[in-house]
């Protein structure tokens, strides 16, 4: 074509599968990054001044919900990232009839079923929490057994890190095409129950690491972010074992060191001590 010259429609190209695809990836990776810094944002919002360490007061339930999701959304969102771009080209190369707005909504049903089964877990964490509180047993509290009921919790993590229970949700997270063969559920309830399906899988791999979570304080930033980066290590780095065993061997020495050594573990906020009442004033 000669240079300056505009081209007729005739010599356009249209895009090919393969670049239509690839664009498809770009966006949703890019949409689902935007969505986790915006989560991140709000979430650092809502928790601010409620790190209280070990034991955090988690507020009410409506409150504690909707910063939940948000955790959840800032925190997951990144790691599910491969399984959402495969169901999403899962969607595009199903027969003819679905416009590309199903799609979308499909697409949007998946991750809400996901979401969804994190949430009944934050539930069920919520009411150990409040159970825990009811019970007011003076072993404990922080100055008699509180630091060893925290470092037992994240040595637990770390024990779980090494079953086979934990190695096969594993293997669910880290293998979007075999999960989605295995399983076809048409409509927006069918996505629905898809998303809802990996996230249970998604829970019983990371359960754990929650729980360890809520031993070091479930409102403090820095530690979300900790986990976060150790639960998106795991299933994203090509290396799944060594991955697996380095979380396990970071977790004990980091529940080890909150039960004998609490003061020392940076970032780390003692109940019920000067650095706790300065940030509830905040």
């Amino acid at each position: 074509m000669e240079e300056g010259r505009i081209p007729r429609l005739s010599e356009i190209t249209a895009p090919t599968q393969d670049e239509l695809d690839g664009r498809l990836q770009a966006g949703l990776i890019a949409s689902l990054l935007a969505l986790a810094a915006l989560a991140w944002g709000l979430t650092a919002r809502s928790a601010v001044g409620m790190d209280m360490g070990p034991g955090t007061d988690l507020g009410s339930l409506s409150f504690y919900l909707g910063t939940w999701v948000l955790m959840m959304a800032a925190m997951m969102l990144p790691s599910v990232a491969p399984m959402v771009r495969a169901y999403a080209l899962m969607q595009r190369s199903r027969p003819a009839g679905q416009r590309p707005g199903e799609r979308g909504a499909s697409i949007v049903a998946f991750l809400a079923g996901y979401l969804l089964a994190w949430t009944l877990f934050g539930l069920a964490a919520y009411a150990v929490v409040d159970l825990v509180r009811a019970l007011d047993v003076p072993a404990f509290s922080w100055a008699r057994g509180g630091p060893y009921l925290a470092g037992g919790v994240i040595l637990l993590a770390a024990v779980y890190q090494l079953t086979s229970s934990k190695d096969a949700c594993l293997s669910h997270c880290r293998d979007p095409q075999g999960f989605l063969a295995e399983r076809c559920h048409d409509g927006l309830g069918g996505a629905l129950r898809l998303g809802l399906e990996h996230g249970g899988w998604c829970v019983g791999c990371c359960w754990a690491l929650m729980a360890a979570l809520f031993a070091l304080g479930v409102m403090s930033i820095a530690w979300m972010a900790l986990v976060a980066a150790l639960i998106a290590a795991e299933k994203l780095l090509p290396w799944r074992a060594p991955a697996s065993r380095a979380v396990a061997m970071l977790l004990v020495v980091l529940g080890l060191a909150v039960a004998l050594a609490p003061e020392r573990v940076p970032g780390l906020v003692i109940p019920d001590s000067s650095e706790m009442t300065m940030q509830a004033m905040e």
